[in-house]
């Protein structure tokens, strides 16, 4: 079980960071742009991109999992509610994004393994 969490959280996590560098890396006023043309205002692109970017990274290192899940989840269900939901849920449209949220879903609701780092820190402290 454990063994699946460490996976779970380990490819989350990647995702995450890949999708917040991609936001940084194209320029993050476009991003802010599309995020004006679905009715997110502008400015909400720099939080969600650095919680992505650097959420991904923590998550990856098992910091702050748990917290980190539940920010991932909300940035999830604002992407479905805003962009994919038309779509349907094939092609294109929010199947990933479900997938994405029940993987921050279970981290969110896990205890932390013992290949997290939080799991160090408190040993040494």
């Amino acid at each position: 079980m454990e063994a699946g969490t460490v996976l779970l959280r380990i490819v989350l996590g990647f995702t995450f960071f890949m999708h917040g560098f991609a936001k940084f890396q194209g320029g993050i006023a476009g991003t802010a742009s599309f995020f004006d043309s679905v009715g997110i205002p502008g400015f909400m692109a720099y939080p969600v991109a650095g919680i992505e970017l650097i959420g991904g990274i923590a998550m990856m290192l098992g910091l702050g999992t748990r917290i980190i899940a539940l920010l991932f989840s909300i940035i999830l269900i604002g992407a479905v509610v805003t962009v994919k939901l038309s779509s349907g849920f094939l092609n294109g449209g929010y199947e990933l994004d479900v997938v994405l949220l029940a993987m921050a879903i279970h981290l969110a609701l896990s205890k932390q393994t013992k290949y997290a780092l939080d799991s160090k820190l408190k040993a040494a402290s």
